[in-house]
């Protein structure tokens, strides 16, 4: 993750993927295959509720080199911002 503060709340994403309910490895599997069908540079929001969530999301963007720009926890709901590389 970068060093500037990001707003999710204000940040634009192309694509908004309801991850909640779903335990891993599920919300990374469509993660995965939602930043497949965007191009290069557009932002992928995933909301989650799995408890692990945020460990699993900074593993699979160093992994695959798709960019963790932000994440926040509330009410025990996880909110990532992916660009996808």
């Amino acid at each position: 993750m970068s060093d500037t503060t990001i707003d999710i709340d204000t940040m634009e994403f192309q694509r908004d993927l309801d991850a909640r309910g779903l335990n891993c490895p599920l919300p990374i599997l469509k993660a995965k295959k939602a930043l497949a069908e965007m191009e290069s540079g557009q932002v992928l929001r995933i909301v989650a509720t799995d408890t692990g969530s945020v460990r699993d999301f900074q593993a699979f963007a160093k992994q695959t080199g798709n960019a963790l720009l932000a994440h926040t926890v509330q009410n025990g709901e996880f909110t990532f911002l992916m660009r996808r590389k």
